[in-house]
């Protein structure tokens, strides 16, 4: 929203083929002049400001009076005139409007050959990518770590799906990454069991900070002749600094989940899906567009597409200030080294296997010298001091500093120092002490239907103890470290019980899509 292109460059652009490798990238010289603009969320200001007499959608009528000047005062005036319904001319009706506009400038930022504006979240992405890829072959290995909106495309597609497992810190219930050797092994076995998948899933960078070796990954995927989907989602800001990791699409990833509102800027619940360069580019890309049209809303928020062009403009002219941030998160890691009773778990991701590299704008806090529960410590600086912390595990908080901010990280130390020295951290240590312990990681269990056959199945609900050896309707993750231990279709095991019941027994610990908090029953199939 800055200087603005002549008339024959933006043609041209409109009408030019997809970025390519050879495109400008951030950080490499100045940013060219049609970097400058955020030509989809200009022109949303462009209708604004004529006034439009909206005879249509959305109820509120882009006005700010009358009956809408309660959701004037909530969201703002701009806000209120800039939601516009999809199907505009001049916005986003044709191949070269300012919305193709401002995803091939996405596209050209991530080094990307596409990118899909998404308004339902990287949920969407992740289930997108399933969908798209069941155009390829019934079968996927993916990560066993993977977000459940991934878990959810695998059903929706029917694809036959086999898990690699991921590095488990134990101590702090923390999953990291797939190394490419556990990658080939894992294609390997499945090649000698004639059960080749037609696509791979990983995930990096973990919602830790940890960074797997994506060119590697890449490289073995593409050895096996199948392409790679990485879910990037807590890695938006990847590309847009030298002190960050590399944009995964730069990497050789074939499709890429990116969360832009995670660390990028944009509202929430935007995203985007970003298409590599690459041999499997031509399948991939009409397999996407027809899993798009079947994920995503006929009614995209124009508030959220907008603020993804804002973001990336935002993005590629923020080069200092992304840097400023980086500096704010090794100043709060510093701090916290300086102060015996905490420390920083990442310090140690780089003797990993799994791990190359490490998101300096995440800052996981280990609470293990100070003997308090991460879940108390985070409620009580929400209670006492209104600092809210991303996520917090029995013995870790994290820390989330988006890209280009600069929180005031002197007054959160001193916030964590106040909770730690007062008197109901005494009771806490104590309480903290007594925690149950979690057994093993239970291996998953023998995969007896397709996954989605089970999740339709006619079920039961039966004590856990009657579940062992019956077939899992429900998919069920304990937290920490977040990994599914029951998907459908697969076998009960008594280790996955002991597993689930002793993580729900936890004061630490919850179990998502439980019948009930305590795990007393399962859903299973019937029969």
């Amino acid at each position: 929203m800055t200087a603005n292109t002549s008339m024959d460059e933006q043609t041209t652009l409109a009408l030019s083929p997809r970025a390519t490798l050879d495109s400008w990238r951030p950080g490499a010289g100045p940013v060219p002049e049609r970097h400058l603009r955020a030509p989809y969320a200009d022109a949303l200001a462009r209708h604004a400001s004529i006034a439009p007499l909206h005879l249509m959608v959305p109820g509120h009528g882009c006005v700010t009076d009358e009956m809408s000047a309660l959701l004037h005062d909530f969201v703002g005036e701009r806000a209120a005139l800039r939601d516009i319904p999809p199907m505009i001319d001049g916005i986003d009706m044709a191949g070269d409007e300012p919305l193709a506009e401002a995803s091939h400038l996405a596209a050209e930022a991530w080094g990307a050959k596409r990118a899909w504006f998404l308004s339902n979240g990287a949920s969407q992405a992740n289930r997108t990518a399933a969908i798209a890829v069941r155009g390829l072959g019934d079968r996927i290995l993916a990560q066993r770590s993977a977000h459940s909106s991934f878990s959810d495309g695998i059903l929706a597609a029917g694809l036959t799906p086999s898990f690699v497992l991921p590095t488990v810190d134990g101590v702090h219930g923390i999953s990291h990454n797939v190394s490419p050797e556990m990658l080939a092994a894992a294609l390997n076995t499945a090649a000698l069991a004639g059960e080749t998948p037609a696509a791979v899933y990983v995930v990096s960078p973990s919602y830790f900070g940890s960074v797997a070796d994506v060119r590697g990954l890449a490289d073995v995927a593409h050895s096996h002749d199948i392409p790679l989907i990485v879910d990037g989602a807590w890695g938006p800001h990847f590309g847009f600094h030298e002190a960050l990791p590399e944009s995964p699409a730069r990497l050789g990833a074939d499709l890429v989940v990116s969360s832009t509102h995670k660390l990028a800027g944009s509202l929430t619940q935007s995203a985007l899906l970003l298409l590599g360069h690459g041999a499997y580019a031509d399948a991939l890309e009409p397999l996407i567009e027809r899993a798009f049209t079947m994920t995503s809303s006929t009614s995209a928020s124009s508030l959220l597409r907008g603020s993804i062009d804002v973001a990336r403009l935002a993005l590629v002219t923020g080069h200092a200030r992304i840097g400023a941030s980086i500096e704010v998160a090794e100043r709060f890691r510093a701090l916290l080294r300086a102060d015996d009773r905490f420390g920083v778990v990442s310090d140690h991701f780089l003797e990993l296997p799994d791990t190359v590299e490490v998101d300096p704008l995440r800052v996981p806090i280990d609470l293990s010298a100070a003997g308090v529960s991460g879940h108390w410590m985070r409620d009580r600086l929400i209670a006492q001091h209104d600092i809210y912390f991303e996520m917090a595990t029995a013995t870790t908080l994290v820390a989330v500093i988006g890209a280009g901010k600069a929180p005031d990280v002197a007054r959160v130390l001193s916030a964590l120092g106040d909770v730690v020295d007062s008197p109901a951290a005494a009771a806490e240590r104590l309480r903290h002490a007594a925690d149950v312990a979690f057994p093993p990681l239970p291996a998953p269990g023998a995969l007896r239907m397709l996954p989605r056959d089970a999740f339709f199945a006619a079920t039961d609900l039966v004590p856990a103890a009657l579940a062992i050896g019956r077939v899992s309707a429900d998919t069920l993750a304990a937290y920490p470290p977040g990994i599914p231990n029951l998907m459908p279709g697969e076998e009960i095991t008594a280790e996955a019980v002991a597993f689930l019941t002793a993580v729900a027994a936890s004061p630490s610990g919850y179990v998502r899509g439980a019948f009930d908090p305590e795990v007393s029953k399962l859903r299973v199939v019937r029969g």
